[in-house]
């Protein structure tokens, strides 16, 4: 079977719905896998609160990936979006990142914003490619083992409805 075909069936057998406190071990395990620096299970479980959104990626029944949204001041402000590594060039990122975007919009929020670090090409194509634009940057956001990494702030305005990708 071809690649381009198995991403194809891959795509389809996604689904995305609420993240649970019960998925909250094979979210560990991927923030372990995905970062240098993962976000503690204290961080995940004071996420679940009613200004936040969080949500899982699902491939069969497999969890395979999260992201985390906090609204604050009429903005969804994407504080982590990860997907598992063996499952990373699936598409799953960019239906994780659609899918928040979308329902940002329809919980009338202006706009999404983001923090990436600089070092993450991937992350800034597709924020890029989906519509985002650099606003600004964050010098000494991220930790980096003894030296700390600039990130790059990325927003994407809701007003006036959905970019024309994801309607």
């Amino acid at each position: 079977m071809g690649q381009d075909l198995y991403r194809k069936i891959e795509s389809v057998d996604m689904t995305i719905r609420a993240l649970c406190h019960e998925d909250l071990p094979d979210v560990l395990g991927i923030e372990c896998q995905g970062y240098s620096f993962p976000w503690s299970e204290s961080i995940f479980r004071g996420c679940f609160r009613p200004d936040y959104r969080l949500w899982a990626l699902e491939s069969g029944h497999w969890l395979t990936g999260y992201a985390v949204v906090a609204y604050m001041a009429g903005e969804a402000h994407l504080l982590n979006l990860c997907v598992a590594p063996a499952k990373r060039g699936s598409g799953g990122g960019r239906r994780l990142l659609r899918h928040l975007i979308v329902e940002s919009a329809r919980d009338g929020m202006t706009q999404v914003l983001l923090e990436v670090r600089m070092s993450n090409q991937a992350a800034i194509d597709l924020y890029t490619s989906e519509g985002f634009d650099v606003i600004g940057r964050r010098p000494g956001y991220y930790p980096s083992g003894k030296e700390r990494e600039d990130a790059l702030v990325m927003a994407l305005p809701l007003e006036g409805g959905l970019p024309d990708s994801h309607q």
